[in-house]
């Protein structure tokens, strides 16, 4: 078991440019300290430096970040592409083994709306190194998690209105930072 009653896990998960990223963020944003953002791209590609493949080392290394801000009492929001026939497993064991609220999403946006949200990316050197053609490649339609684990988001639901969503359906709207924590 992990985490504690109190504590909250959120899983974010969706194609490239689908704004998993911005969603954490927003939430982060909104609930302040304690909340600890699980990100894919930064374990796998800037702490391993490795390629999204089956079975790579990211996998367990993301369960353990995220077990280990849970324990420590952190709430945690975990997000990334997160191919389901890849991380599906290890998300589900998550999930099933944390203590309190857990919630998973799976943000549905079309693949040439991908290529409008990437556009709009700010950071231009991300940009000139992912091609549409990437985007493309790495495009799986509705990648669900088995089980109906996930609540669908579409593209029609603002980042704000997201953010919200998902505050109050885990509850994290009602919950803050301790005093120690500010």
């Amino acid at each position: 078991m992990t985490g504690t009653e109190e504590t909250r896990l959120v899983v974010v998960r969706g194609n490239s440019a689908s704004g998993k990223s911005s969603v954490a963020q927003g939430i982060r944003d909104r609930f302040g300290r304690g909340l600890a953002v699980v990100a894919q791209d930064n374990l796998r590609r800037i702490v391993l430096r490795e390629r999204d493949v089956p079975g790579g080392k990211n996998v367990g290394l993301i369960d353990t970040v995220a077990r280990y801000a849970l324990d420590a009492g952190y709430h945690a929001v975990v997000e990334g592409i997160l191919y389901a026939d890849r991380y599906g497993d290890m998300l589900a064991r998550l999930v099933d083994d944390h203590r309190g609220v857990s919630r998973c999403y799976y943000l549905d946006i079309a693949l040439e709306e991908t290529f409008v949200r990437h556009a709009s990316k700010g950071d231009a050197r991300y940009r000139a190194q992912v091609s549409e053609e990437h985007l493309r490649e790495w495009y799986r339609e509705r990648d669900l998690l088995p089980a109906a684990l996930e609540t669908v988001i579409g593209a029609g639901s603002a980042l704000e209105a997201t953010v919200t969503r998902i505050m109050e359906e885990t509850g994290l709207d009602d919950l803050g930072p301790s005093a120690e924590e500010l």
